[in-house]
């Protein structure tokens, strides 16, 4: 999900997401949709920043028991870094957060009175289900951070922002689906109805 500036000042929320064979463009239930129909024999990895949107479209995905939630890593730790104080208590929060430690993060934070630790303990408290044992799933090849899909969207959108190109929102997908197929190498794709 991306946000655009637009005149007046107000921000208009762009959202496309592109699979191999699908592009979807502000089009969450086509997308939740597309996605429920795909065989899935393991569990789907929906990873996210702290965003209610985000995790609102992923209760969409799946079954709960089908479905992995993963607060990304990075995003968990920037947080980490607003509440600001003592290095030591943010290493060692940093590390029990490494290990899925929720609670013991939190107990480093209880007594702080800066408005910035109280925010950080409540955000442990709402994602505390999406933090796992970091360690553990980035042995498993499990990704943490999301990173490589945010570097995606950005290769993917820039096509769609060429210099003096305007698009109808309905083209964009297939713009999208184009782009795909050129970053996968996979002329198919491109072609395909």
């Amino acid at each position: 999900m991306k946000e655009k500036k637009v005149s007046g000042g107000t921000i208009r929320r762009l959202r496309y997401i592109a699979f191999v064979g699908a592009a979807f463009f502000q089009n969450n239930p086509d997308l939740v949709a597309w996605v429920n129909s795909q065989p899935q024999s393991e569990a789907i990895t929906c990873l996210g920043d702290g965003h209610d949107g985000v995790w609102n479209l992923f209760k969409q995905i799946g079954t709960l028991e089908k479905r992995r939630e993963v607060l990304d890593w990075y995003h968990l730790i920037e947080n980490l870094h607003r509440v600001g104080g003592s290095l030591k208590r943010l290493r060692r929060a940093k590390n029990q957060l490494w290990q899925g430690a929720t609670v013991e993060a939190i107990a480093e934070f209880i007594g702080v009175r800066a408005k910035e630790s109280k925010n950080f303990q409540n955000y442990l408290r709402k994602h505390q289900s999406r933090i796992p044992d970091y360690l553990n799933y980035q042995q498993q090849g499990i990704d943490i951070g999301s990173g490589a899909v945010e570097s995606l969207i950005k290769q993917i959108g820039a096509r769609i922002k060429i210099v003096g190109a305007q698009w109808n929102e309905k083209n964009v997908p297939q713009i999208l689906r184009l782009r795909c197929a050129y970053l996968n190498n996979d002329i198919k794709l491109g072609i395909s109805a």
